[in-house]
């Protein structure tokens, strides 16, 4: 393997940074965590209310997963504030968002974290601008915002039929340079339509990635998710993420596992809001769907990311 090679990791929430950028940065690689940028829910949905600022919650997860440095340090930036004023609100937002007020430049911002957590790689967002996400729903009805796409108070049964934003973001242009010097494009796993829309509704970011020289791969959720993926299939993932794409991935790389039921069941006790396993379906006959047991041994129904990065490295 090239040493220098350079992994562009494009996604959100907790899921991207545990699976992928855990794993990877254990190799001699170069690693782009480019990060969706429009959440509106927690403490980042508040701060950005109340600060008019990008939501810092997705780049503070990928710097903690990308972070070099003390577990005193790491626990710090993942302390949340249980009473007062400060209720909910996590320590990484609160310093994210005064480095943003106080210097005014993102760049110097996200360079300030990097060095006090001594990391090597590179954070990115997916666009600065301010922007919502909405989604429409089988029968018509517009949901507005992430936190509601995520945490549904509508008829959750309800299919979702299109995501769009307003206004219409722009691609960070360091995104764009990222994405096209890289070597491999990791996208997921994540949310689909609260998480993964984000990334393929800013503008310039789906052509970047289809015209890279790069290899593309998609990983789809280990399970389905109530208000977003009822009852979906891997292939049912793969669609809709090319069709935001407008092309076709070069890989699919998806767990083909399915643990016993009483595994299932003891997870689903703390996470509610998932429904079952996400369907295998049986024509996945096409040499880019690569089915591999990406799961954790035994516990929770999670990638494990060093399964995740073993197979992502054997693909450059």
């Amino acid at each position: 393997m090239n040493e220098k090679a350079k992994i562009a990791c494009l996604g959100g929430g907790n899921a991207m940074p545990k699976a992928v950028l855990t794993g990877l940065k254990k190799y001699p690689v170069r690693i782009f965590a480019i990060c969706a940028m429009f959440d509106t829910g927690g403490s980042s949905g508040r701060l950005r209310k109340d600060y008019d600022i990008v939501s810092p919650g997705d780049i503070r997860r990928a710097l903690i997963a990308l972070a070099n440095t003390s577990p005193a340090v790491e626990n710090l930036f993942n302390y949340r504030f249980q009473i007062g004023e400060l209720a909910g609100h996590n320590f990484a937002n609160l310093l994210i968002t005064a480095l943003e007020l106080s210097t005014n430049n993102y760049e110097t911002t996200i360079g300030e974290l990097r060095r006090i957590l001594n990391i090597k790689h590179r954070v990115l967002p997916i666009s600065l601008d301010k922007a919502n996400l909405y989604a429409v729903l089988e029968n018509g009805q517009i949901i507005d915002g992430e936190k509601n796409i995520d945490t549904p108070k509508h008829n959750g049964r309800l299919g979702i039929k299109r995501v769009y934003t307003e206004p219409e973001a722009k691609a960070y242009p360091n995104t764009i340079k990222a994405l096209k010097d890289a070597d491999l494009i990791v996208v997921g796993p994540g949310d689909l339509y609260s998480t993964i829309a984000q990334i393929f509704l800013v503008k310039e970011i789906p052509k970047t990635v289809l015209k890279s020289k790069a290899k593309t791969v998609y990983l789809p959720n280990l399970m389905t998710k109530y208000g977003e993926t009822n009852g979906f299939s891997v292939l049912d993932f793969t669609n809709q993420v090319e069709k935001w794409l407008g092309g076709s991935f070069d890989f699919i790389l998806y767990n083909n596992f399915i643990p016993k039921e009483k595994r299932i069941r003891s997870f689903k006790k703390s996470h509610p809001e998932l429904v079952e396993m996400v369907r295998i379906d049986k024509d996945l006959k096409e040499p880019k769907f690569i089915g591999k047991n990406l799961l954790y041994n035994k516990g929770l129904i999670e990638h494990d990311s060093e399964k995740v990065a073993k197979a992502l490295i054997s693909l450059i």
